[in-house]
């Protein structure tokens, strides 16, 4: 009797996309649960403003990743791949609610320093630490599956986009109405405008560096399944030649 096949390439390939695109559907899921979860939290406060609510990066983020992710999951769950655009898109998703969660938890490490306590409820869990794990999962599930074109150097510079034009509205409207939602943008709490200065570069630094190490991940583990397609079914993997046979060892 013929040996039984197993599925093929192409639909292990589906069923892995198939499974992808539930599981990002599963984390917009809970990204609005806990946004929901965080705004019903702060309107517990009587003094806190809603609109400074939406001011938050890690807020502005958790929608940009709501909307990309849903983007996502429709191209998983019905498409063989995603378009180019979506790669960029979805690295620089990762990268702020990764950053977004990065920040919180300094901030929260270092308000008792600067006089202050910030509680951790459990929206914030959600939001700042659950969120952004689950997030770079997808993406990295995504990257092993390699389906879709590479990940492209530029998305590097494209990263700084919406955070140069948050940060220019931060300012622009803490100066106005005496509100930053971060510490570290404010001058009175850092004691100088270089000290603000000196803030942003380190976050843009970070920004750079967390990009860079996603596309490159991305760019090798895609040559890795390159070479991996390209290998004929039941050739040896190119560690095999270094394993000398019995007859060689004499």
């Amino acid at each position: 009797m013929p040996a039984a096949t197993g599925p093929s390439p192409e639909a292990r390939t589906r069923r892995a996309r198939m499974a992808l695109g539930t599981f990002r559907l599963g984390i917009v899921v809970l990204e609005l649960v806990a946004l929901a979860g965080n705004l019903r939290y702060v309107l517990g406060f009587r003094s806190f403003a809603v609109s400074n609510f939406f001011s938050y990066f890690t807020i502005q983020s958790a929608f940009i990743a709501v909307v990309t992710l849903t983007i996502a999951a429709v191209y998983a769950l019905r498409a063989p791949r995603d378009p180019a655009w979506l790669g960029v898109l979805r690295t620089m998703a990762t990268v702020y609610v990764v950053l977004s969660g990065l920040v919180f938890a300094v901030i929260v490490a270092e308000s008792s320093s600067h006089g202050y306590r910030v509680d951790v409820p459990w929206s914030d869990t959600l939001l700042h630490f659950v969120v952004p794990a689950l997030a770079l999962v997808a993406w990295t599930t995504d990257s092993v599956i390699a389906v879709n074109p590479r990940v492209p150097w530029p998305t590097i510079g494209w990263v700084l986009v919406f955070p140069s034009v948050w940060l220019v509205y931060t300012l622009i409207r803490g100066a106005d109405v005496g509100w930053y939602p971060y510490f570290f943008l404010d001058e009175a709490q850092v004691g100088s405008t270089l000290g603000v200065v000196v803030s942003c570069a380190i976050v843009v630094l970070i920004f750079l560096a967390l990009t860079s190490t996603l596309v490159a991940v991305n760019r090798w583990l895609w040559r890795r399944a390159r070479d991996r397609r390209a290998r004929p079914t039941g050739s040896p993997g190119p560690t095999a030649a270094r394993v000398a046979s019995p007859a060689m060892r004499r």
